[in-house]
């Protein structure tokens, strides 16, 4: 190892390492991963364009320390800000018996909830 390997290795060990924030939270039956400013796509909820909207974290990462503990998750707060409301795919059903001039042709399309999550904070 050289002095110059030896400078590198100090001026590393010495940089700040940070981690990012995130959470897992539950939203419609299904668990996302979210940071602050994501935006994510959820299943429909009741709510008006520019509202809020507070999600429960499930798990928290906060500057490399891992919450999972329900009683250290109720002093977390997932807040987010609904964008709008969108809707998914087309999904096309048929319904065919042979023999009887039975058909039948159906549509549906899944209306699901943007939002963008504002805020990952301790109450």
């Amino acid at each position: 190892m050289t002095a110059v390997d030896c400078e590198r290795i100090l001026f590393c060990s010495e940089q700040e390492v940070s981690f990012p924030v995130y959470a897992i939270v539950r939203a419609g039956g299904r668990q996302e991963k979210v940071s602050v400013d994501d935006v994510v796509t959820i299943d429909r909820v009741a709510k008006e364009a520019g509202d809020t909207l507070n999600l429960e974290p499930l798990l928290v990462v906060d500057n490399g320390k891992v919450v999972s503990d329900a009683a250290e998750l109720n002093k977390y707060q997932v807040t987010a800000e609904v964008l709008g409301e969108v809707t998914g795919p087309k999904i096309k059903i048929l319904k065919y018996k042979s023999k009887t001039g039975y058909k039948r042709r159906l549509g549906h399309r899944q209306k699901y909830t943007q939002i963008r999550v504002t805020g990952i904070a301790a109450k």
